[in-house]
């Protein structure tokens, strides 16, 4: 019965984080996203972020309200796990776990967007969009390895380095909770 429970919570929980952590992204990068996608940001997340922003108002440029929320929505989730017995300190430290890795993940799947894009349809209306998402990511490793025969390996390496994050989020967090 639990793995139902938080089966059908996780799927919930991740689609609303999901739309908090892109809206947080795009504000934050000040891309503007395409109607379609600013249109389902806001109509899955607005409920949650207005509230919010009375108490947390953008500081610096920042949506601190939908970070703060997809964070809440996390720990939320993560809440079905005191069903399964663990104590609440473990089910906060494993909230925030889920919450760092959520972020690497989101990531990871707009890399996996943009290569997808490169290899099917470049001009693809949506393509401009998740490329400017990934930018100031790829910027920086692109100054120190040059493309190699026209080949940009920036997005391999990037997706490398944030497989190791989470290898290194799992071994910490793993730590804490006193599992290998």
């Amino acid at each position: 019965m639990f793995n139902v429970i938080n089966m059908i919570v996780s799927v919930v929980a991740t689609i609303l984080a999901t739309a908090l952590l892109l809206r947080f992204w795009t504000q934050a990068l000040r891309v503007r996203p395409p109607q379609q996608v600013s249109h389902f940001m806001l109509t899955v997340s607005n409920w949650l972020v207005m509230p919010l922003r009375r108490v947390l108002p953008g500081v610096g440029g920042y949506d601190w309200a939908s970070l703060v929320g997809a964070l809440l929505v996390v720990l939320l989730a993560t809440t079905t796990y005191l069903l399964a017995g663990f104590g609440a300190g473990d089910v906060l430290i494993l909230g925030i776990h889920r919450f760092l890795k959520w972020i690497v993940y989101g990531l990871l799947g707009l890399l996996f967007l943009e290569v997808i894009f490169s290899w099917i349809n470049p001009q693809a209306p949506l393509a401009p969009f998740v490329r400017a998402l990934n930018e100031p990511l790829l910027r920086p490793l692109r100054r120190v390895v040059p493309p190699l025969g026209g080949l940009d390996l920036t997005v391999m390496i990037l997706v490398l380095l944030l497989w190791v994050l989470i290898a290194l989020l799992d071994a910490v967090f793993g730590g804490l909770l006193g599992m290998p």
